[in-house]
């Protein structure tokens, strides 16, 4: 059987909104057309994120096609209203919006997560984008400088954003709720999509947010509340705001995760995962997809029908094989086997503390999390106050094991990770999602400044292994024999390949190993997606006369200096693969140590790195736009020997 993944065309959109019917029936017809167009773009990249998306999109579809001037005065106008996310997952429902509109052409809106495409965060280089998203909780306070700079202007129009509920967990929302009436800034509406499910638990069994309205009116905020799905109640209050011009405004607006597909709703998405739910990132299976894009637009038919209008004319995107079984993964997952091994560790040691970030299930802990409750800390999106706590835990004689993404953790939490530093004690931070790739989600979750800024502190060990032993054994080298800070660095997707590795293979401090053997010249990578791309390097080296030695070196900021000089024995062709910009990594780590060895002093060392900000798109098109594919790199070691 053939899946078939379809489109309803901007004309439609067209059609409906030149319709002489209900402005509320038409705002419903819409949204859910866009829902339907949201769910094909996301089935068609495999990955994004839907549940909030779809919580979302009632309240967005209000503020561009009824509410905000922007449509009205043209986007280039000073005047405009002004709109964006700072949660940032919503954007595939956000594209929906903006290509009904036609801000956002066809073949743009249809590539998301694709190099040239839309980004899997917002970003600017998409039309219709006001500001990238990144860390969660800024959005207020650039919302805030956004409607500063409207009145220093002299500029008219007011500025939109929308956070997500579990985004108020962190501490700089809150910063920017008290600032913002202090500063007398008014023209600013914070709507929140508080659809009360986080990542894949409800918010209240992550951190209670209380009584919301009573938090924003204790700061100063004029708050109203209601059903984030009812476009009648939405634009009343919008009005109301439109008459209170001494303070800002904030709306909390009750919606459903996955609003609109019956069995991706909140409740019933809830009761069918046993508590978790499912629907928050990736992209349905075939049969999920073709179940959900078909009750959208049969309601949306049903609608339109009883509106008096045609039924709608679908445009074909893609059609492929379907798999309607899902095939179980065999691909290695080193958070897999990071899970599994804290799990032993806990049972050895009663002092270890797992701490997260509302990332269990990404990072792995679940295990953890379900054998050892107590001494499992769930601290919400609240990544400060997790590393701070750590650093009181460790304080007082156990060794927490702080877990979130790697962008999240190392920046958000830097300051704090310096503070604990100083105080010597030990814990061991667990940085996930590390590196280029995935690419799909955009610069704001490829982590390429960790290894630096951890890098920085005098007593912290930066390890990344290449396979899913080699982070057993990393993990329980950073528990029983490290002396110091430790960081890891794990990938959050599959593995290309198991990365070979000795059978008798032993993780030793500052050494790496040779997993395949050349006499031209070495590259020193690390981890398992460098390491695949190092080792095509060699292979297709090899074919064309030059023998490529491939050393895995996981230990990124310290090397034993008689294993290098042995290592790179004569070979005057040095090269390093870092997953990572082109400063602070280990490619600036082993130039360093070079300098300082009468064996290697003088040899040039070529660094490939990530030179520029982190391209969005599949695996290969994010790596051959960076140059770091098997075949880039391989090209670029065949010039610099012929240069030589």
């Amino acid at each position: 059987m053939m899946l078939e993944i379809k489109l309803i065309p901007q004309n439609e959109f067209q059609r409906v909104r030149a319709a002489a019917v209900d402005p509320v029936d038409k705002l419903a017809v819409t949204a859910d057309m866009c829902r339907a167009n949201a769910l094909a773009t996301v089935k068609r990249a495999g990955s994004g994120h839907l549940g909030s998306s779809f919580s979302s999109l009632d309240i967005v579809t209000l503020l561009y096609f009824d509410e905000m001037n922007l449509v009205r005065q043209g986007v280039d106008s000073v005047d405009r209203d002004i709109y964006f996310s700072s949660k940032g997952h919503d954007v595939p429902g956000h594209y929906a919006v903006l290509y009904a509109l036609g801000l956002i052409p066809e073949e743009r809106f249809i590539n998301l997560r694709r190099l040239g495409g839309t980004h899997g965060h917002p970003d600017l280089s998409v039309p219709g984008i006001e500001a990238n998203s990144g860390s969660l909780g800024m959005g207020i306070s650039k919302a805030k400088g956004m409607a500063l700079a409207k009145t220093l202007k002299g500029a008219g129009g007011r500025v939109y954003v929308m956070t997500g509920d579990g985004e108020l967990q962190e501490g700089q929302i809150w910063e920017s709720l008290q600032t913002t009436v202090q500063q007398k800034i008014h023209n600013i509406n914070v709507i929140v999509d508080h659809n009360k499910i986080q990542s894949d638990k409800q918010l209240d069994e992550i951190v209670s947010l209380g009584d919301l309205t009573a938090k924003f009116e204790a700061f100063g905020w004029y708050v109203e509340r209601c059903d984030g799905h009812d476009f009648a109640a939405m634009k009343a209050a919008l009005e109301r705001f439109r008459t209170i011009d001494d303070r800002p405004k904030a709306l909390i607006a009750d919606t459903v995760k996955g609003q609109g597909v019956s069995f991706m709703e909140g409740p019933a998405a809830l009761a069918k995962g046993q508590g978790l739910y499912q629907w928050h990132s990736g992209a349905p299976d075939d049969e999920a997809f073709e179940a959900g894009f078909a009750e959208l637009v049969e309601r949306t038919n049903g609608r339109l029908q009883d509106l008096g209008l045609e039924p709608l004319q679908l445009q074909l995107l893609e059609r492929r094989e379907t798999n309607r079984v899902r095939l179980k993964d065999t691909a290695e997952k080193v958070v897999t086997a990071y899970g599994e091994a804290l799990v032993e560790l806990g049972r050895e040691r009663d002092d270890i503390i797992v701490m997260d970030a509302d990332l269990s299930a990404d990072c792995g802990l679940r295990p953890f999390e379900t054998t050892f409750p107590d001494r499992f800390v769930e601290s919400g999106i609240a990544e400060q106050d997790m590393v701070s706590m750590a650093g009181g835990l460790a304080l007082h004689g156990f060794l927490p094991i702080v877990n979130s993404f790697g962008v999240f953790l190392a920046s958000r939490g830097n300051e704090q990770i310096y503070n604990n530093a100083t105080e010597k004690t030990k814990i061991i931070y667990a940085c996930h999602y590390a590196g280029l790739i995935p690419a799909g989600p955009g610069k704001s979750h490829q982590s390429l400044r960790d290894i630096s800024l951890f890098g920085a502190l005098p007593n912290c060990i930066i390890i990344e292994p290449g396979n899913a032993e080699e982070t057993r054994q990393a993990l329980a080298w950073c528990v029983r024999e490290a002396d110091q800070n430790c960081m890891l660095r794990l990938i959050i997707s599959p593995s290309p390949r198991t990365i070979p590795l000795p059978d008798d293979y032993r993780l030793t401090f500052g050494k790496g190993t040779v997993i395949r053997e050349g006499t031209d010249a070495i590259l020193f990578a690390y981890g398992p997606v460098m390491l695949n791309e190092a080792l095509v390097a060699g292979d297709i080296l090899e074919s064309r006369n030059v023998s490529l030695k491939v050393v895995n070196l996981p230990w990124l900021n310290r090397v034993d200096s008689g294993w290098l000089d042995k290592t790179a024995g004569a070979c005057e062709h040095l090269f390093v693969l870092d997953n990572h910009f082109s400063v602070g990594g280990l490619g600036d780590m082993l130039v360093d140590r070079a300098m300082a060895s009468a064996r290697l002093r003088g040899r040039r060392i070529i660094k490939f790195a990530v030179e520029d900000f982190p391209a969005c798109g599949t695996p290969p098109e994010a790596l051959r736009k960076h140059g770091l594919d098997g075949e880039s790199l391989s090209r670029k070691i065949l010039q610099a020997i012929d240069m030589a």
